[in-house]
């Protein structure tokens, strides 16, 4: 399902129905993305004092035959008036339907169902019809706790709607939906509701008694579109009760800055997809086109939690897609972050974050590689990266064990004999221009469990222009990060050398505060870089790019 697409003037707007999954296997998009729908968030919100539907008494009996009772919904319009524009979805919480949903839309306005007892979550939308050519309005009441143990009657008023009313500080956004979810938890099932509303004509309710202290969530993310940016405002809430209204004018101060600069890959010009969503709950996020070469910029709110951005590269036509994954990162109020994709330098990066997932690891006799080989020059790990060639070797106490060809640049896996012994790993790829070579030394025995390969990478970052390319002729600073073991060990020894003659001649070249000093070549050549490093406990590396970024051809030239 596409939740992007408008709704039609004749229908109700689109809500997704999404049965009931018990708790401890629910995952991060486990709702949502899992039926192809993107996410993205927003924040703010004052919430307006609830309202309760209406339940007309009803006494306590026994089961039908069935061993069911009767349950019936009458539907009202902002009018008060009966109204057969309204959808409305039953999910059981517990009894012999838990797990499973219920829908109920269109005519008649009043409808009787019957239902086992049980604890169930009732979500009804109510669509409001637009007045010539206005968009439809919404009301959308969600009852998070409704226990079904008689015959009972409820009244499901839009009239006690509240307005979710959350609005961008800058003049030239354009609204373009707004995604609001409600998720209930109840003796280890997980019910979510959700409403896309194209319109900002957006109401919302809480209806009934509140459920158990913390297990209802709440969120609204709403999107606007700007040139070359969007808008993206999300709220989140936990508690006993879902939201009735939700009021959110940020001032820019309140929100984050995320830039996104699109590198012109070696596959040529075009436009790269940039997808920018919570880290937590679906989200309908709005893609933003960015051609390469070009920015774009996305205000957010930081208290919606941490943000995934998904940066789909342009890629040769027969070629895979290439993305960058950039996931649950933090922002806060007033800071403005830069992410630059696809531009040199491209080599091995290691991720020294808490959490990060490892990337070459022995266990028992095996040894597994996942090493990012082309990341670009801000350490973004390519799904498909571009390549001609690769190749990965092992030697143990100086003798070869296997080589692993063609394969993603990095990857490989090999099964050894357990004893200690010394190893020598190199892996190596070839771009269409240039190529980098990692060749690490570490000592390895049999483990019992999986355990981190001592390796080490250096990172290295001259100031380019997005398509990658430096003046000819001048002399300005590069700088030299440590990753990986040896940033943790520490580092024993480090010497970097420049070549502008394709590895031909090195000459070394002192790093001072984390940077060497480099004069470029003459228009249209490359320059080359080689660092050799050995950590704390003595694991050595040698890395070698060569053409590791070029200068600008002389006008005219090729």
């Amino acid at each position: 399902m596409n939740l992007s697409s408008k709704s039609s003037p004749s229908s109700v707007p689109p809500v997704l129905s999404v049965p009931p999954v018990p708790a401890r296997t629910a995952t991060r998009r486990s709702v949502l993305r899992g039926l192809g729908v993107a996410t993205a968030a927003g924040t703010a919100a004052v919430c307006l004092p609830a309202v309760t539907a209406h339940a007309a008494p009803a006494g306590r009996r026994t089961p039908g035959a069935s061993g069911t009772f009767a349950l019936t919904l009458v539907h009202l319009g902002r009018d008060g008036v009966p109204t057969t524009d309204y959808r409305t979805l039953l999910t059981a919480l517990s009894g012999p339907d838990a797990g499973s949903g219920r829908e109920v839309k269109g005519s008649p306005g009043t409808v009787t169902l019957q239902v086992p007892a049980g604890r169930y979550m009732l979500d009804a939308t109510i669509a409001t019809r637009p007045v010539g050519e206005g968009n439809w309005g919404n009301d959308w009441l969600v009852r998070p706790r409704l226990d079904i143990d008689r015959d009972t009657t409820l009244v499901l008023d839009a009239r006690v709607a509240r307005p979710v009313d959350i609005r961008p500080p800058v003049d030239d956004a354009r609204y373009e939906q707004t995604g609001a979810f409600a998720e209930v938890t109840y003796e280890g099932f997980t019910a979510v509701a959700n409403l896309l509303s194209m319109s900002l004509d957006l109401r919302t309710a809480h209806l009934g008694p509140a459920a158990e202290q913390g297990s209802v969530r709440t969120w609204v993310d709403t999107y606007w579109r700007r040139p070359a940016g969007v808008c993206a405002l999300g709220y989140a809430f936990r508690g006993e009760r879902a939201l009735t209204g939700l009021v959110r004018h940020p001032a820019l101060a309140d929100l984050a800055t995320l830039v996104v600069r699109a590198g012109v890959p070696a596959s040529g010009t075009g436009t790269a997809l940039v997808e920018f969503s919570p880290s937590v709950g679906a989200s309908p996020a709005l893609g933003l086109a960015v051609p390469t070469g070009g920015t774009g910029t996305f205000l957010l709110t930081p208290e919606r939690g941490t943000w995934d951005l998904v940066y789909g590269a342009h890629t040769e036509e027969e070629g895979p897609a290439n993305n960058y994954f950039v996931l649950g990162r933090p922002f806060t109020p007033g800071s403005t972050t830069v992410h630059t994709f696809d531009v040199p330098v491209f080599g091995p990066a290691l991720d020294n974050s808490p959490g990060a997932r490892p990337v070459a690891q022995r266990t028992g006799d095996t040894l597994d590689l996942t090493v990012p080989l082309l990341a670009d020059g801000d350490g973004h790990t390519p799904s498909s990266p571009l390549f001609t060639a690769s190749t990965v070797t092992l030697h143990r106490n100086g003798t070869l064990l296997a080589t692993r060809r063609g394969e993603k640049p990095g990857h490989a896996s090999f099964t050894v004999p357990a004893g200690r012994a010394a190893y020598r790993l190199t892996a190596s790829a070839t771009r269409p221009r240039g190529s980098v070579t990692a060749a690490w030394t570490f000592t390895s025995a049999a483990t019992a469990t999986a355990t981190d390969l001592p390796l080490s990478a250096v990172r290295f970052g001259p100031d380019l222009a997005l398509d990658g390319i430096a003046p000819a002729h001048t002399t300005g600073p590069v700088a030299v990060t440590v990753e990986g073991a040896a940033r943790t060990s520490g580092v024993r020894s480090l010497t970097v050398s420049v070549s502008t003659d394709r590895g031909a001649t090195w000459t070394k070249t002192a790093v001072t505060g984390g940077r060497i000093t480099v004069t470029t070549p003459g228009p249209g050549k490359a320059v080359s870089l080689r660092a050799e490093l050995t950590d704390a406990q003595g694991n050595t590396l040698t890395q070698t790019h060569i053409d590791a970024y070029v200068t600008r051809a002389a006008t005219g030239a090729r």
